[in-house]
């Protein structure tokens, strides 16, 4: 598969089969992030494999796991959500926050060394750790896409960030951009519609 169809392919799943990804392909994925541009061309990121199903468990115990459709039906209207697709994509995700985490083949957590305060920037420069390490997971999403696995990101709520800080012993130095969740599709996952785009609409030449 060339890139541009694994690129295509690529989609974000929350529903998973209930298979691990061997580990060597796991390893494949992570040398694919590895192969991303980096700000400072040190590459300081980790990645930790909860693979432990108690530890897993006690990661995402602060997420809420009871939320129905309705639930997020109340939230859309409460958010002013009007685009069809986008509320689509928001109550079939709202639900499946908890699930699509503990059941997924490879529940990964990435994290990367800021340069500075990551929630207060000095400088848009400052966020060049944050914006390398979104590089990574790309790759690995789009890596992952070409094995016929898929995943879906989901980033820490406020009160999240130091429970998953004290669970996995991860390093002050460190940030944790998104929990990301891989697995192989299962046969009734979701595939939303995506808005279709003309990319002449999108380009603007010498200026806006």
């Amino acid at each position: 598969m060339d890139v541009y169809e694994a690129i295509s392919r690529r989609m974000t799943i929350r529903e998973f089969e209930d298979r691990e990804i061997p580990a060597e392909i796991i390893r494949k994925l992570l040398v694919a992030g590895l192969q991303a541009p980096t700000n400072d061309h040190l590459r300081q990121w980790e990645f930790i494999l909860v693979q432990d199903m108690a530890t897993r468990e006690r990661l995402i115990s602060l997420i809420n796991s009871s939320r129905t459709k309705s639930d997020a039906e109340t939230l859309v209207n409460q958010w002013g959500m009007t685009d069809s697709s986008q509320r689509d994509m928001y109550l079939d995700a709202i639900p499946k926050q908890y699930a699509m985490l503990f059941r997924a083949g490879c529940l990964m957590i990435p994290c990367f060394r800021p340069t500075g305060e990551l929630l207060q920037p000095e400088t848009l420069s400052s966020l060049n750790s944050f914006a390398s390490i979104w590089c990574c997971i790309e790759n690995i999403l789009i890596a992952a896409a070409a094995e016929g696995i898929f995943g879906v990101t989901r980033i820490p709520a406020e009160r999240e960030r130091e429970h998953l800080r004290r669970v996995l012993n991860i390093p002050e130095a460190y940030e944790v951009p998104c929990y990301l969740a891989l697995g192989y599709p299962a046969p009734t996952a979701k595939r939303l519609k995506q808005h279709e785009i003309n990319i002449e609409e999108k380009i603007h030449l010498n200026a806006w």
